[in-house]
């Protein structure tokens, strides 16, 4: 077994997610008393956010660079940045060290091509929807068409996952909000919708809504599962 190294903290309730997701796979595959060997590094959020908002993205870039290096010397093979808008800064993060890191982004645009999706909906904070380092991604590396919700549904998409679920607070409101821009998004066509922020997936889950949800936290996880345990 590969020993998995984490950047999380950003936010930590997403991480908590990751973390036990990843035993929970090592356990469903092995048994026994099989738990993740992990490394974690968890960041000062409030730090990366005020980066986030002054458009400091080397700054970042530089913060996380330094937590990946920190994590490969504690002994991961691999390496997950715990959140997809920091995937801004993934070619800085891998260019500082020698294991691979395993992108959010291609390992859900593998998901979807293997289920033969060709339009998808993207939710995500704003810098995740309306930059191009995810949606390019996605569209040159899978062929993937990738739609985002119109400006308004965007903003609330945003402001509940840094007002709300980075807090910790799950409500019905927001999980109403979430249902209705998803529905939107299905009338423009879309085949399935990326739950694009890990902390969505706090929120909103496949039985709430009438279209296929891919949860990028999940995917993830199912993506280094495979490398740390060399699965077919």
């Amino acid at each position: 077994m590969k020993t998995i190294g984490l950047i999380g903290g950003m936010s930590w309730e997403s991480t908590l997610s990751y973390y036990s997701l990843l035993n929970e796979g090592v356990k469903a595959a092995l048994g026994g008393l099989h738990s993740a060997k992990i490394v974690l590094v968890s960041v000062d959020f409030a730090e990366i956010e005020a980066q986030q908002q002054r458009g400091d993205w080397q700054g970042a870039a530089t913060l996380l660079a330094g937590a990946a290096q920190s994590v490969e010397a504690a002994g991961a093979d691999l390496i997950l940045i715990c959140t997809n808008t920091m995937h801004k800064v993934a070619d800085e993060i891998q260019q500082a060290i020698g294991v691979p890191l395993l992108h959010i982004a291609d390992a859900t645009g593998q998901a979807l091509a293997n289920d033969g999706i060709r339009k998808v909906g993207l939710l995500g904070t704003r810098f995740t929807m309306q930059e191009d380092f995810y949606r390019t991604r996605l569209a040159e590396k899978f062929g993937l068409e990738v739609c985002v919700p119109e400006e308004s549904d965007q903003q609330r998409v945003n402001e509940v996952i840094y007002q709300e679920l980075c807090l910790g607070k799950v409500t019905d409101s927001a999980r109403q909000d979430y249902k209705r821009i998803i529905h939107a998004l299905k009338e423009t066509g879309v085949e399935a919708v990326i739950l694009g922020c890990t902390e969505i997936a706090l929120l909103i889950a496949d039985a709430d809504v009438d279209i296929p949800l891919y949860d990028t936290t999940e995917i993830h996880v199912q993506s280094a599962l495979k490398a740390s345990l060399t699965l077919a």
